[in-house]
């Protein structure tokens, strides 16, 4: 158990005892998909600006157990309790949905928040089971609020959960886009290895050739594999460099959810595809149609994905603000805060 306790820079195995009230942030990643590093890294930003009353406290998954006995010990009515956000509610990763059901039926006095998600569990024996262990940890705490990240998942967490539901953005589109003046000259393909993929070889394999015209093409993904392990100490300075490598790039393909968000945060042309469940696809749809420089496309064409690449290729940026999406949380967080 090296890291317990992490608040910013300092990793401790003791909670703070004071009197400040407390915002304990649990299922923490420590893996090296930058995605989810990214979400973590946005909810601390979150909770800083906009409550900065809050003493926020991340518990790495890893330490799940033992961090809720820790909590217990000290949580207090004013507390907030949380669970991080990203793609992994429901049957496709029952790792995080076990420790999240540990921790939203533990702390049921006090007001649990679990951060903007996407929910899937399969139509099979074995998801329909995993779906009713969830209810039956999500049941026993009447102070739980789910957030969705797409429209999918709300209507999919209101027919499932007899929790409220709310409805706000990816946390990482809270950050604020930034301006590079790199020349853009690559085309980046940032895609799945895992379950979720979709999109076949042979189309990937054509649209590099299409590309390779005196432009440098690279394949990556964003789990790294460049470090074994991120944890909130080391990952600001990674998700800073991955958002530098999307800058650089003329036109990222990708399947990957954050990859496009990537894109949004560094004005990156960006054409995304679908996974095995459409989590990407309707939050595009929901949050991200109206930035001209990202598209989703189902497209197999290779003329008519070539027409997609070039309109985006030749967008400029422009303004955009999600932040004001993201009322829902604050108003939760706000209206606890005051009693």
């Amino acid at each position: 158990m090296s890291d317990f306790f992490i608040e910013t820079t300092k990793a401790d195995k003791v909670l703070p005892t004071n009197s400040r009230p407390k915002f304990f942030a649990f299922g923490i990643p420590s893996y090296t998909n930058l995605g989810d590093q990214a979400v973590s890294l946005a909810q601390r930003k979150y909770i800083e600006n906009e409550f900065p009353e809050y003493q926020y406290i991340e518990i790495l998954e890893d330490d799940n157990d033992e961090g809720i006995e820790a909590v217990k010990k000290i949580i207090t009515s004013q507390d907030i309790v949380s669970f991080v956000g990203g793609g992994n509610m429901g049957s496709l990763y029952t790792n995080h949905e076990a420790a999240r059901r540990k921790v939203f039926s533990t702390f049921v006095n006090n007001l649990t928040i679990s951060f903007p998600q996407s929910i899937h569990f399969e139509d099979t024996p074995s998801g329909l089971k995993e779906q009713k262990l969830s209810q039956e940890a999500y049941g026993k705490n009447r102070h739980l609020f789910l957030i969705a990240r797409d429209a999918q998942s709300y209507h999919r967490m209101q027919t499932t959960f007899d929790n409220q539901v709310l409805f706000t953005p990816d946390m990482v589109l809270y950050f604020k886009a930034s301006h590079y003046d790199f020349k853009r000259s690559d085309a980046l393909f940032v895609l799945r290895h895992d379950g979720e993929k979709v999109v076949g070889d042979s189309l990937i394999d054509s649209m590099k050739k299409m590309l390779d015209n005196n432009r440098p093409l690279k394949r990556t993904d964003t789990v790294l594999d460049t470090v074994k392990r991120i944890t909130p100490i080391n990952r600001e300075k990674l998700f800073k460099e991955e958002l530098e490598l999307f800058a650089h790039q003329e036109i990222v393909i990708t399947d990957r959810w954050h990859a496009m968000v990537f894109s949004v945060l560094t004005g990156t042309p960006c054409l995304l595809f679908g996974n095995s469940y459409g989590k990407g696809k309707h939050a595009y749809f929901d949050w991200l149609e109206h930035i001209n420089w990202i598209a989703y496309t189902d497209e197999e064409d290779l003329d008519r994905i070539d027409q997609q690449i070039q309109r985006l290729i030749k967008t400029k940026e422009h303004a955009y603000d999600i932040r004001p999406d993201f009322k829902q949380l604050h108003d939760l967080i706000k209206l606890h805060s005051k009693k």
